[in-house]
């Protein structure tokens, strides 16, 4: 591919470092993904080696895009609101290989083949790909946008633990 055609690629591809937040911010816990980009973006200076994107429930066409662009990201971080038992608020990384298929909203990107391509860009396209995951609280069964309060105060956690890890140098270190 030429230099030309790397242009016409969107940011996330090119980007050294792309974080994704992912949910459903109109069924309460579920969008941490989201509120975690909303507070970075308002709060911390994005560097120029980094693509964050609130992708709601619309993960799936742009790692679709990942997995057959000539040119991808190094590390792909995604946040995610998970129920996995824990304490509500709780933040935890997860392999891609442990994403639970079962969650409320069917446009998760838990469920086939969300989950079968983060597994395709971390073995076969050479990705690091992580997960930050927040266990949530009791999901509402009707349209409630808002997070519980343990859930929101994880929101500047979970940004500082991500500028800590991934603003920094592009070398591909730090923590995730």
């Amino acid at each position: 591919m030429n230099p030309e055609d790397d242009a016409a690629l969107p940011d996330f591809c090119r980007k050294p470092v792309l974080i994704l937040g992912v949910g459903n911010i109109l069924f309460g816990d579920d969008g941490f993904g989201c509120a975690v980009v909303d507070y970075i973006e308002k709060n911390a200076k994005v560097p120029s080696h980094v693509c964050i994107l609130d992708v709601g429930t619309g993960v799936r066409s742009l790692l679709f895009t990942l997995v057959i662009s000539p040119v991808r990201t190094k590390r792909l971080l995604v946040l995610d609101a998970i129920d996995a038992g824990r304490a509500p608020g709780e933040l935890f990384e997860i392999d891609p290989s442990d994403i639970p298929p079962i969650k409320l909203d069917d446009f998760s990107m838990h469920q086939v083949p969300t989950s079968n391509m983060l597994l395709e860009l971390k073995d076969r396209c050479g990705i690091e790909v992580r997960v930050l995951a927040c266990q949530t609280g009791p999901l509402p069964e009707e349209v409630r946008p808002g997070l519980s309060d343990p859930v929101a105060r994880a929101v500047p956690k979970a940004a500082a633990r991500i500028t800590k890890g991934y603003f920094g140098e592009t070398t591909g270190e730090g923590e995730g």
